[in-house]
């Protein structure tokens, strides 16, 4: 695993804002203890007190899905309708089935996680701020690809006319993906952007021992 620790975020004054979203008290003030030493941290207890703390200062969002007042989903929903520029990042308990397509999150996670995890996760989400919206739409729909894959049968891929229609919708965008990526100048976002896309063409046996790997 790289590692977790970012080398231009440690001035706290323009340290990047992560707002943690997680009903279980505890739980999330964990997250938010992981995380505080790095970034500038907001907490929300639920789905309408994370409507409450989000503005355009946010930049990385962690979000439950199953809590009482507002689900994740809809807290999601809102966040894009709102069209601000903040990425999303699943973190729940609940597996993800079809529901997930078309919801617009930029990664998801599911629980239990831990410390290495979510930093790592936040600083993938951050690097992918700086892509262009093209590819952050790519990255969207491969994210839910990839969550998809990790938790339902080939089978059950295969027969569902959504995941086929996902997979014509990123087919559509990886055109337009390479011409960008070929437009970059800095090696080290051709290199992000080489693991991550080494990530999407992980195979499932890959995904397994990697999984072996950090148990």
């Amino acid at each position: 695993m790289t590692d977790t620790a970012p080398t231009d975020h440690d001035d706290a004054s323009d340290a990047p804002t992560v707002l943690v979203v997680e009903d279980e008290t505890d739980l999330a003030d964990l997250y938010a203890a992981w995380l505080a030493d790095t970034y500038d941290v907001r907490t929300a207890y639920g789905g309408e007190d994370a409507l409450e703390k989000l503005d355009e200062e946010v930049a990385v969002v962690l979000l439950d899905r199953r809590m009482p007042d507002l689900s994740g989903d809809d807290v999601l929903a809102e966040i894009r309708d709102q069209e601000l520029d903040c990425r999303v990042v699943i973190v729940s308990a609940v597996d993800p089935g079809f529901d997930v397509i078309g919801m617009g999150f930029d990664d998801y996670l599911t629980k239990p996680v831990d410390e290495a995890e979510l930093h790592d996760a936040v600083e993938r989400m951050l690097t992918r701020s700086e892509y262009d919206e093209t590819l952050q739409e790519y990255q969207q729909l491969v994210a839910t690809r990839a969550a998809l894959e990790a938790n339902l049968s080939d089978a059950e891929l295969r027969q569902s006319d959504e995941v086929v229609e996902l997979e014509e919708q990123i087919a559509e965008l990886e055109d337009a993906v390479d011409d960008t990526v070929e437009e970059f100048t800095d090696e080290d976002f051709k290199a992000a952007f080489r693991d991550l896309d080494s990530e999407v063409n992980e195979t499932p046996e890959e995904s397994e021992t990697s999984e072996r790997d950090q148990s």
